[in-house]
């Protein structure tokens, strides 16, 4: 389940990077491409809103890769309190309320960033965000029904102590 919603996370934050980083040959009377193309033109982003956008990006920068540090290190230590022998299930407890912690904390930057992006889009530009959105979503929902059943794609567990958790009574 978290991965799956990691991988959504960095698809739209992808498709966010894709939305505003691309080339700076845009043009602004261009008309929107129905049938998909560049997100970009689209948008019809001006040439102010682009640097607003840019200009968000950079204000957020160290905030996100702090964020998504203490995340892969709360998963790192959630990890490696789970390998640990002998197993000790407080340690996991507060392991599990950190990467909880952590993720609150992604997902909260990542809504204000967004939050701070649509500020700067005007209304007929926000409809296409959205569309743009309904469209990605469609595509992570169309991968992930492309995969096996519920239960069938499970990796084993391959840890050292693996067999000797038991569930609590």
């Amino acid at each position: 389940m978290f991965e799956k919603n990691l991988r959504f996370r960095m698809v739209m934050l992808l498709l966010a990077a894709v939305l505003l980083f691309t080339g700076s040959s845009f043009s602004y009377a261009q008309e929107p491409d129905p049938q998909g193309g560049d997100a970009i033109q689209q948008l019809r982003l001006t040439p102010e809103q682009r640097q607003r956008i840019r200009i968000i990006f950079a204000e957020g920068k160290d905030d996100r890769q702090l964020t998504n540090r203490r995340l892969r290190e709360a998963n790192f230590a959630l990890e490696q309190a789970l390998d640990a022998e002998p197993v000790n299930e407080n340690l996991i407890e507060q392991r599990i309320n950190e990467l909880a912690a952590a993720q609150a904390a992604q997902t909260r930057m990542r809504i204000r960033m967004e939050l701070k992006i649509r500020r700067e889009l005007r209304p007929e530009q926000l409809a296409v965000w959205r569309t743009l959105r309904l469209q990605l979503k469609d595509f992570a929902g169309a991968q992930r029904s492309d995969r096996l059943p519920a239960g069938e794609n499970l990796r084993p567990n391959r840890r050292p102590n693996a067999n000797t958790l038991r569930p609590r009574p």
